[in-house]
Order: C-alpha cells, then structure tokens, then sequence
C-alpha cells in the first residue's frame, strides 16, 4: 500500500493519531537516505574544480562536480557514517567523516605536483619514455582491468545541440554488463536502459541527407540526395532514417563495444591502442602528479607518423592525428584517466570537417577510472562528436553558400555529448545472475514511463547552471510542441 494510502486509511479511522504517523514517516525517508551538496574549490585561486572526483570511501558510490565544481550526492542509510573522498589530479586529497560534513563552506583542494627529479632509483629498472611507460601500463592491463564478470549501474545524460540551444536531451539509467577484460567486448558486454528521466527533442525531422545515407547503406540502389525533394518523402519513413542514424552514430555500442572503449578493447581487430600503436600515436612524458596520495604519471599523446581511423561502416571516419593526455599510476601502471582527441589531419578529412561540420576536432573523449576492491573500473565517461545535419537556408551556388555560412552557422552545425557517470558496481555472481535474466535493451532513443520512485533515490550528473537554464527553455519549448 502506498504512503498516501496508509495516511488516508488513518486519516479516517485514526484522526488523533495522523499526526505521529506523518513524523513516523518522514523520520523514516529521511534515515533512509542522506543527500550533501557542496562545492570544490582551488584554495588559492578559489575557481572551481571541474571532474574533481567525490565518493564514499571503501565503495563505488560517488559522483564528479560539474562545470561550477558543484556536486550533489544521494547516499543511503548504510553508509551515513563513512568517509567522503573529495581528490582531483594535481591536488590534495580530502577525507570528511559523513558526520561532520559542512555544506556551509567550499571544500578546497590545494594543488601539490611531484617533480620528475623526486622520482628515487629503484632496483627494478622503470620505462624512462613516455612511449615505454605506456607500453608498460597496456602489458599490465590484464592485472589492473577487472578479470570477472560484473555490473555497473549509472546515469546517462545524451545532449545534442546547435552553437545557439539545446535540440535534444535524454536522461537515462542504465546497467552495463561486462564479462571482464580477457574476452571480448562485442561478444560478451551488455547495456540496458533501466529508467528515463527526460526526452526532449525539438530538432527538425526533414534531414534528407540523413535518408539518403539510410537508402544507401539498406538497399541495393544508390541514391543522391539532390534528386529527393522533401515533398517525395514520408514523415515515417525520415523518423525511421533519422533513428537509424542516431544508434549508429550515437549509440551505446559505440563507446563500449567500439575503438574507443580503446583500453577495454585493446585486442580487438585494428585497436587504436593494439599492437601498432606506435604508428598512430606518440607519448612524451610530462611530469608526475599526485591523485589521492598516489603518484601519477602525466603523459602527452601527440601525432605519430600514420593517420588515426575508425573504419566506421558507411562513413569516411579516417585521417585524424591523436591528440591528449593519459594519466598512469606510477606503482602499477594503472589507467587512471585519459582525455582523447581525433583532429583532422588528411587533405580528404580537414576539408570534410570543416565542410560538414565547422571544426577540425571529430572526437573528444574522456574516460576516468576509479579503483574498486584493486581493479579498475570506468567511473565517468565523456564522448562529444559533431553531427551532421540538413538545415536552415539551401543554397544554390557558391555565393548563396557563402551567404548561408554568414546567416546560419549558428543554426547549421550540429554536437552531440554523451556523459555516464557510473555509481554503483556488482560483483556478487548471484545478483548478477539475476540481472541477467530480465531482458536488456541498449534503445536510449525509445522515450520510456517517468518512475518518480526509482529518481529520488539515484545518483544523478549534476548540471552546470549554463546547461540548466538551455535544459529548463527545452523542456518548456518541448512542452509546448507537442501540444
């Protein structure tokens, strides 16, 4: 029976009595649950803290801060009395027993470095080089990536947007299923879209680029997209072309399944990070940081002398240089960041990008991992890519293209982010047996009923208050539309 119901059944029978059920009640919602909020600050120049991790100690509960360095996190009754761990890397790290958590104050984290000249001679010889150091930490992956099967529930937030507004939002919970590092991704990694909180979409439906892409890849004919007119097209028939372009760009396979999960599928055919790494990619030793009391090694990826691809189906995603940064544990080599970025390089691709989509830059990712019962897992995950779209004025020659660059840019070139910020791992074999027994379904494009239960009590990315404010005008845009 619901909490409303038992109130109105005591309401009647009861009335004297209400009131002690009602404090009953709210006594016990909220020793269920505790929610903190706060924000993470440099000490001395006192600016926020982006992606500074924040969880409880000992577990896989936590979250990261956001553009504002502000954080909120949701934890249960079972843990209100254990530690926060507030680190970010190149800084301090600070430990808040629950009990004594001041949200009236920033926390504030001190930036503290290690020189390259602190590092002592050990009898074991160490890689010197950057590219040696990371040869190194993906030797040792089998040791430091989890060798079982586990799940990890997290929270998935999907933004597409032009250079002016949000067009499209998706909010999602989601379970991924992971057999462990030795076998592969694509036969052995599952995700399910467990709960949706938000689906807003106000972008334009008449991409007949994107139907065309759709006719080519799914028929025996080709077909130009300057011999279609609009007229000639069924509404349904460009939603089923514009959903088949969404999970094949954008969908969850993609960052799991795919190249640039590239440390989890690192012997997967033609890996970025595979046995001809050093074809496509350099890494130069920067310094040594420290992250939670550990030092940590900063290593620059820059261009090797081969183009960077992706060999995706049906789109021409080649000549890229790498660019970026990856973090490694100076004591076992593990990957503890990576911060990834695929820019046009070939004469084919920086014309294309710049064509297409009004930048060089094609991929930006980053993936961080936290440390859990001495393996590493994903923690969060941040993937943005331009996409193409068919809007706004058509031009007809040269000049009415340089006139439409001027008048839409703002409008025309489209991004698309994915960020997932996981909150919680199994590996206990029975519950994970029984997860496995429901039916999963990876579809975050299909919207699904609001569960208002299941969201006030799930951990969440919390937005930057920028983002709110789009997020807040799509949602009332959206409202409005579909009336």
């Amino acid at each position: 029976m619901k909490v409303k119901n038992i109130i109105n059944f005591f309401n009647m029978k009861y009335p004297s009595q209400i009131v002690y059920l009602l404090f009953f009640l709210c006594s016990t919602i909220s020793f269920a649950q505790k929610e903190i909020s706060n924000q993470v600050v440099d000490f001395f120049n006192e600016t926020p803290i982006e992606s500074a991790s924040v969880y409880i100690k000992s577990t896989a509960i936590g979250t990261v801060t956001n553009a504002d360095g502000k954080f909120v996190l949701r934890i249960q009754k079972e843990n209100i009395a254990d530690t926060l761990v507030v680190s970010s890397i190149g800084y301090s790290t600070e430990k808040i027993p629950l009990e004594q958590f001041d949200p009236s104050e920033p926390i504030y984290l001190v930036e503290e470095v290690a020189s390259l000249d602190e590092v002592t001679i050990e009898a074991e010889p160490r890689p010197k080089t950057g590219n040696d150091i990371v040869l190194k930490a993906i030797e040792e992956l089998p040791e430091t990536m989890p060798d079982s099967s586990y799940i990890q529930k997290g929270f998935l937030r999907h933004k597409e947007r032009n250079k002016r507004e949000f067009k499209w939002l998706i909010e999602s919970a989601i379970s991924v299923y992971d057999s462990g590092y030795s076998v592969p991704a694509k036969k052995h990694l599952k995700i399910n879209v467990d709960q949706m909180r938000k689906s807003y979409d106000l972008r334009d439906i008449d991409s007949l680029f994107t139907y065309t892409s759709y006719l080519n890849q799914t028929s025996s004919f080709r077909t130009n997209p300057k011999n279609l007119k609009r007229s000639q097209v069924k509404t349904a028939l460009l939603k089923k072309a514009i959903k088949w372009n969404d999970n094949r760009i954008n969908g969850l396979q993609n960052i799991f399944q795919g190249k640039l999960n590239m440390f989890r599928n690192v012997d997967g055919k033609k890996a970025l990070f595979g046995e001809n790494i050093l074809d496509t990619h350099q890494f130069k030793l920067d310094t040594i940081l420290m992250d939670n009391e550990r030092k940590l090694y900063k290593i620059e990826i820059t261009k090797g002398e081969n183009h960077v691809g992706l060999d995706t189906k049906g789109i021409y995603n080649e000549g890229y240089h790498a660019k970026g940064w990856v973090y490694i544990y100076y004591d076992n080599y593990a990957i503890k960041k990576l911060e990834y970025e695929l820019v046009a390089a070939s004469k084919e691709q920086k014309h294309r990008s710049k064509r297409l989509f009004d930048t060089q830059v094609n991929h930006k990712l980053v993936i961080n991992y936290k440390e859990f019962k001495g393996k590493m897992y994903p923690n969060y995950i941040y993937y943005e890519t331009p996409k193409l779209v068919n809007i706004g004025y058509k031009a007809k020659n040269r000049e009415e293209e340089l006139l439409a660059e001027q008048y839409n840019k703002e409008e025309r070139y489209y991004y698309t982010i994915q960020e997932i910020l996981f909150s919680d791992i199994i590996i206990d074999h029975d519950k994970i047996s029984a997860e496995l027994k429901h039916k999963w379904d990876m579809d975050i494009f299909s919207p699904k009923p609001y569960n208002k239960e299941f969201w006030e009590t799930y951990n969440v990315l919390l937005e930057s208050e920028d983002e709110e404010k789009l997020i807040q005008d799509l949602s009332q845009r959206a409202s409005l539309f579909k009336e």
